[in-house]
């Protein structure tokens, strides 16, 4: 049974037809991103499935072959930048539109000792959030040649912390190199990156046709935190059917209404650059507990414009962007 507080797409919204129209959404082949993805092929979209693993991407999107639309799986692994470099291109050879760019996947190093990339960022930051900033980045001038394109950026109800203790992205240790870690500290600041740079995008891209947003999907019964050591994955194979049971969470596709909402619906475009939140009980402010398309982030940090430049500016030089937006 349905969370009585959820909010849902209005059905004039899940019954346009989007053929001819090219998505992109990244960790397509479970949660939020599979049904994500599944709505969109239903509705005629074709959409590329970037996944880490693509054969279990080809295995959940047997059924899409009765679909109305079409699909195909690219692999992707986000931890690498020269994954992403490698699909981005693959991409460009093959297509040129994009009507919108889910940025869906993310994760969180559940062991709380710092992992690395082979590129030297912390994990949980390069797969929540530098991964999808140079995908991004790299496909700017097809979004642009495309009518009204759309960017998602997925963030988390984590982002806004408590009053208390807001989460702020440290523009000089984004690495977590010169202080003490914290696996949810990362995650935390991962997802204030992101509602910052869905801001900056809307600013930079105003003229452009194309919008931005960032997103709370609301407490999906996913398999988002399955890692860790053996205590955690215990822990979490009893919390998450108590939760379920408790009506807590929701399911995928409940939590995918917020993204197909932004991507997809009439209304959104109005409010380029802002947060999207489903409901969810985690909210640490009451008032923000109902969520809201779109409300304002009770984090003051996620809606520093200012920050939020500076941070584009210095990830472009993490990832090997140059100045006008060539990759090296």
């Amino acid at each position: 049974m349905a969370n009585k507080n959820v909010i849902w797409c209005d059905p004039e919204t899940l019954s346009k037809d989007l053929k001819g129209k090219t998505y992109i959404v990244t960790g397509a082949n479970s949660g939020v991103g599979f049904e994500t993805t599944q709505q969109l092929v239903k509705q005629g979209a074709h959409v590329v499935m970037a996944c880490r693993r693509v054969e279990a991407g080809e295995e959940v999107a047997k059924p899409f072959k009765e679909l109305k639309g079409s699909y195909e799986v690219m692999q992707c692994d986000l931890a690498t930048l020269q994954s992403v470099r490698s699909f981005v291109n693959s991409f460009l050879s093959k297509h040129n539109r994009l009507d919108g760019l889910v940025c869906n996947a993310g994760m969180v190093n559940m062991d709380n000792q710092p992992k690395y990339t082979t590129d030297g960022f912390e994990i949980t930051m390069a797969v929540s959030f530098f991964g999808h900033f140079l995908m991004t980045e790299m496909l700017l001038d097809t979004l642009k040649n495309t009518d009204s394109a759309r960017i998602l950026l997925l963030s988390s109800v984590v982002h806004a912390g408590n009053p208390k203790n807001r989460y702020e992205v440290h523009l000089d240790d984004l690495h977590w190199k010169n202080r003490k870690y914290s696996n949810f500290g990362a995650y935390g600041e991962a997802k204030v990156a992101s509602v910052q740079y869905a801001l900056e995008l809307a600013e930079r891209l105003k003229d452009t046709g194309i919008t931005s947003y960032s997103i709370h999907p609301g407490w999906a019964r996913s398999n988002f935190g399955g890692g860790g050591n053996f205590l955690i994955k215990i822990a979490m194979t009893i919390a998450k059917p108590i939760f379920t049971l408790l009506n807590f969470s929701d399911s995928s596709w409940e939590s995918a209404q917020t993204s197909l909402h932004c991507l997809l619906s009439d209304e959104a475009p109005k409010h380029s650059g802002k947060y999207f939140s489903q409901h969810s009980v985690l909210y640490r402010d009451k008032e923000c507990r109902k969520g809201g398309w779109p409300m304002k982030s009770p984090n003051p940090h996620a809606n520093d414009l200012d920050t939020a430049k500076k941070l584009v500016e210095i990830s472009r030089d993490l990832v090997g962007l140059k100045i006008n937006g060539a990759h090296v």
